[in-house]
């Protein structure tokens, strides 16, 4: 079998390493004319190091980012709601790893490299859609750059991992339009001392009267001891403009919401002023729709299940598609029915990511507390609610999420 795969993101990357791996012929073709080490951090848990370890890939991975040892939830006056321990600290066989998303990729690519070799990785490629019929499919291309269109390229299969905006997925829902429900992120990274024990992650404020995430992605940065310190800033506002990701982000459109808040522990406003860069994005998503397969031809990560990028399961569930495809391929002498095989196995838990990410973030516990406490300092927050209360909703969400302890194996 012959499967091409639009797009080399980390779904398409690793959706070809895990082909190659039970020895089915596959073929890259990524839109962007050269892989540079591009965008902001990213988490990942441990069920995304579940499969990225099955990959061979682990040791870089976490040489390259910073293992966190906790998850630390802050209200928007710097008061600690609740902590836990995260990764191995917290009973699972994996670390949580935060790492910048460039690097990521790129140690992707280098391996999908080597094993694959570079005559099956074809950049500066852009897949515009797909004619099929019963023995295999035609993959339409241009060249990225030039916008010259190339010859079709034949296989037997074609997986859309071409992400949210994805060319193929267009073909059978050329009406959809991605949801936004008012929530403006702004993205950035900070040279600076470790913030409380150098691997933590921080939840700090909520979406409605301000909320930012904070942690490392790559430690000892510069001679001085500095870390890289991502960090996300949401907001929801009623009849809020959507955010335009393809540019920079201005300070004046949200430092103010942030500039008072100086802790003992952190000033958040000045993490936020010396910022190497700024990227503005939305909250969107996508509707989850019934159907991912169309006779040889499927979704797969952004393509299938475009969610919110909160509670780091995007890429956490790429991976688990990549992973479930290959080996439900590496099985089937049919094909079409291997993909639609795939579907039946992924839809519905992806789809229920999707909508837990809409209507149960992970920042539910700042939300909560925000609401009990009347938006303002406390004295004793048991008098609001438990520890033992703020860890079971945590508890839930990861059940949800599908990354509870017992479930990571």
């Amino acid at each position: 079998m012959e499967v091409a795969i639009a797009g080399g993101g980390i779904g398409g990357l690793a959706l070809a390493l895990n082909l190659h791996r039970r020895g089915i012929s596959c073929h890259v073709y990524e839109t962007a004319p050269e892989i540079r080490e591009l965008g902001v951090g990213i988490t990942l848990l441990p069920h995304a190091m579940r499969e990225l370890t099955t990959l061979g890939v682990q040791d870089v991975i976490t040489a390259a980012g910073i293992e966190n040892v906790e998850s630390c939830f802050f209200n928007r006056f710097g008061q600690l709601i609740y902590k836990e321990p995260r990764g191995k600290l917290a009973g699972y066989s994996y670390p949580e790893i935060g790492i910048h998303r460039g690097k990521l990729h790129k140690i992707l690519y280098d391996e999908a490299l080597k094993v694959l070799g570079r005559d099956r990785i074809t950049t500066n490629r852009q897949c515009l859609g797909v004619d099929q019929g019963d023995s295999g499919i035609s993959l339409r291309m241009r060249e990225t750059t030039s916008g010259a269109e190339l010859p079709s390229v034949k296989a037997d299969v074609a997986i859309a991992c071409d992400g949210i905006n994805s060319a193929l997925r267009r073909q059978h829902y050329p009406d959809e339009k991605v949801a936004f429900s008012g929530i403006n992120t702004w993205r950035g990274v900070t040279r600076r001392k470790p913030i409380l024990t150098g691997r933590s992650y921080m939840r700090v404020g909520s979406i409605r009267t301000g909320k930012i995430v904070i942690y490392p992605i790559i430690d000892k940065v510069d001679d001085q001891g500095n870390q890289l310190i991502n960090w996300m800033a949401e907001i929801q506002t009623e009849n809020a403009a959507i955010n335009d990701w393809n540019k920079s982000g201005k300070l004046e459109d949200f430092l103010p919401i942030y500039a008072g808040w100086k802790f003992d522990w952190l000033d958040v406003g000045d993490l936020i002023r010396n910022a190497d860069q700024i990227l503005e994005y939305p909250m969107v998503d996508k509707d989850p729709v019934d159907r991912w397969t169309f006779g040889r031809v499927t979704f797969l990560g952004d393509a299938a299940h475009p969610m919110y990028p909160r509670g780091s399961n995007g890429a956490a569930q790429a991976l688990i598609d990549a992973r479930t495809l290959a080996d439900i391929v590496a099985k089937s002498p049919d094909a079409a029915a291997a993909l639609k095989e795939y579907e039946t196995v992924r839809l519905a838990p992806a789809s229920k990511v999707v909508r837990t990410n809409r209507e149960f973030p992970p920042d539910f516990l700042n939300i909560k507390v925000e609401e009990l406490t009347g938006d303002k300092p406390f004295n004793n927050l048991d008098d609001y609610i438990s520890q033992d209360e703020l860890r079971a909703l945590s508890d839930n969400y990861k059940k949800i999420a599908g990354f509870a302890v017992e479930s990571v194996k």
